[in-house]
């Protein structure tokens, strides 16, 4: 089972980067237990490196791939990481009654890396109404991947993949951080922190009010 994992070379990069917003985000939290849920979670390299590293978060990975899945139960079993759960089908444009069982108020973390771009529009719409659910009072949703501000996309290289992305799938492209805020305050979020990261990508750090 252990040779089907895949492995991603941009995951190989940015996890570390990922990891410290994480970790910083979460500092005042690390004195207890937490449950954390990752959405489209793929090869499974951050879920598992987060479990790692954080070791006071179970996590709840996901994926609406069986391929994917069948790669994140190679990575648990290949570094036998115990803060992961078996990883579940999950489609974050459905209902958050469809979310894997998952009760409301139930999470203190959501992670969502380099989703949004190539996904619909109901996608993003659906993580912020799930979220708005699943999420206890005070808790995160994480966020991470390239963005337009206001309309405006920069640097060069992330109008390039903007296109691109457009000409494979007219529902994907990078979302807009306002429009993203707007959706998030209409499900009891609030915009609370958005950070630089390399590669002309971006942590935005949401919060359930």
């Amino acid at each position: 089972m252990c040779g089907s994992y895949k492995t991603c070379l941009k995951t190989d990069r940015n996890q570390d980067d990922i990891l410290s917003v994480l970790a910083e985000v979460l500092e005042e939290q690390s004195h207890r237990e937490l449950f954390g849920l990752e959405l489209g979670s793929g090869t499974g390299q951050h879920v598992v490196h987060f479990a790692q590293e954080l070791t006071y978060i179970t996590w709840l990975p996901s994926d609406i791939k069986e391929e994917s899945r069948a790669s994140i139960r190679a990575y648990i079993g290949a570094t036998k990481v115990t803060r992961v759960l078996e990883p579940v089908h999950l489609d974050a444009s459905e209902p958050w009654e469809k979310w894997a069982g998952l009760p409301r108020s139930s999470c203190d973390i959501i992670v969502a890396i380099n989703l949004f771009h190539v996904s619909s529009f109901k996608t993003a719409e659906g993580v912020f109404q799930g979220a708005g659910e699943i999420l206890k009072q005070n808790g995160i949703l994480m966020t991470y991947g390239p963005y337009a501000i206001n309309g405006v996309i920069i640097p060069a290289s992330n109008e390039e993949l903007d296109r691109t992305l457009r000409e494979r799938n007219p529902e994907w492209g990078l979302p807009d951080i306002d429009v993203l805020r707007q959706i998030a305050f209409s499900n009891g979020m609030r915009l609370e922190r958005m950070i630089e990261m390399p590669e002309s990508n971006k942590c935005l750090v949401f919060r359930k009010l």
